[in-house]
């Protein structure tokens, strides 16, 4: 059974209908709140949480909970109350599904996973002494170098809880790795947060142990983390389970890009993430947040307002489309020298039938350019999901269409230089004509020479002024 629970409802629960759902446990357990408020947690006689709860959140983007869930909710907003149950004690899954039951009996709602929901009371009777007190509701093991989430959910998605305990983790210079089952994937903004070494998605296979869901490598729990395993000569391998995935004619469509602006008291941020939506969507994005699910309607302002309170620390944000085109984007705000700046990815997902539109890239190129502070830009396609989530599977990287250089770096590296690389890459010229941007064609995203082609091109353009610099 799952150990997460999420009750979605019409209303917003109040503090008698959280209270009643927290009762799922009988008189004998006790109520505790952590994180300034924002988590209730039902204890044990002793203090040790069972089960978190979070502040229910108001879902306003259509799509979401079937995006992440599969469970489609009656149209309009939805209040969604997500409770967290420990891993160590076996009651705990019945009784987040108890609390989440008596919310959605009392509110008119639905219960994720269906399956789960009871009203019933929940007596403990298990020995709590295993449950482990973290500090984070997310974590379920925490050793000196590892903070450890166990997950069972289909989708793995970069909720708040898995957000709160990645940046406590990289606070104490630990590594987050989140321990699934083989059937579970990631959404893209969770896949971005493990990318990077030590974190890690550890599948636990039951007939092939652990291995890890992004490279394939077996896995062993050794001094308090999981660790790759080594042969005699100091060589990983790949878990049979680590298989190629089937090419069912599904395609991805992934924009790389980074705007600089300055900064200063009228700048307005989000323009040119909404640009790309509407260039290859037909619209702007449906909503944003700083965690999944994402529940803010899209509003450029409310994004700038967020960035600039939390200034001059960076954010990080997700933005979706509407559902009837995949997309999803992340993007990163940070202050530099230089000004300000978006560090963008956005993923479209396209099926067998469907063809990514590229020949819209250079139009978007250009818009982007002119508008809104293009510095770099780098256009590929990947065989995988149309849904964009991962699966634990060998996938094929994306392979370049395209390189787009702003006007300003390409102005800063030189004309006559940018203008003229390597391997007959004859770029095309963009916008103004004084000023323009360069276009570097690739590819037509088939041919996966043309990240050697691309590999090239940026040794040309970059390394004689890092070089400099030195």
């Amino acid at each position: 059974m799952t150990k997460d629970v999420i009750a979605l409802t019409p209303e917003m629960p109040d503090l008698p209908t959280l209270l009643a759902g927290l009762y799922a446990g009988g008189p004998d357990l006790g109520v505790n709140t952590t994180a300034d408020g924002a988590v209730v947690q039902l204890c044990a006689r002793d203090g040790r949480p069972l089960v978190s709860v979070e502040a229910p959140i108001l879902v306003q983007v259509p799509g979401e909970t079937t995006r992440l869930l599969d469970h489609a909710v009656a149209d309009g907003p939805v209040w969604w109350t997500e409770a967290r149950a420990s891993t160590a004690v076996a009651e705990a899954a019945r009784l987040a599904g108890s609390f989440a039951g008596r919310l959605a009996t009392a509110l008119g709602g639905t219960v994720w996973p269906p399956e789960a929901a009871t009203t019933d009371v929940v007596p403990l009777t298990s020995d709590v002494s295993a449950a482990p007190a973290t500090g984070s509701p997310a974590v379920d093991v925490l050793t000196a170098t590892t903070a450890v989430v166990i997950q069972d959910r289909p989708l793995i998605a970069m909720t708040s809880w898995l957000s709160d305990a990645l940046r406590s983790a990289a606070g104490a210079e630990r590594a987050l790795q989140i321990v699934t089952p083989p059937t579970a994937r990631l959404t893209l903004p969770t896949r971005t947060a493990l990318r990077g070494l030590p974190n890690r998605w550890v599948v636990q296979d039951p007939d092939h142990g652990y291995y890890d869901g992004l490279s394939g490598a077996v896995l062993h729990w050794k001094n308090g983390t999981f660790t790759p395993v080594h042969d005699e000569q100091g060589a990983t391998r790949a878990a049979e389970a680590f298989t190629p995935a089937p090419d069912t004619g599904d395609r991805q469509l992934i924009l790389t890009l980074r705007t600089r602006h300055p900064a200063g008291e009228n700048l307005v941020l989000g323009h040119a993430l909404e640009t790309a939506f509407r260039h290859l969507t037909g619209a702007p994005p449906a909503g944003w947040s700083t965690a999944e699910p994402v529940n803010l309607p899209w509003s450029t302002r409310q994004l700038t307002d967020l960035a600039r309170t939390r200034a001059p620390r960076p954010s990080w944000l997700v933005a979706v489309g509407h559902p009837t085109r995949p997309a999803l984007a992340t993007v990163r705000v940070l202050r530099t020298p230089g000004g300000v700046e978006e560090d963008i990815t956005l993923a479209l997902g396209y099926g067998s039938d469907e063809t990514p539109p590229l020949d819209a890239i250079e139009e978007l190129a250009t818009v982007l350019d002119t508008e809104h502070g293009l510095f770099t830009l780098l256009t590929t396609v990947r065989a995988a999901r149309r849904d964009l989530t991962v699966p634990p599977s060998l996938e094929a990287p994306p392979v370049p269409v395209a390189f787009t250089l702003g006007s300003a770096e390409a102005e800063a590296i030189g004309q006559a230089r940018a203008g003229h690389p390597p391997l007959g890459l004859m770029p095309t010229r963009l916008g103004l004509a004084g000023k323009p941007s360069l276009h570097y064609p690739l590819g037509d995203g088939t041919d996966p020479d043309a990240w050697s082609t691309f590999q090239h091109l940026i040794r040309h353009l970059f390394i004689p002024r890092q070089t400099q610099r030195n």
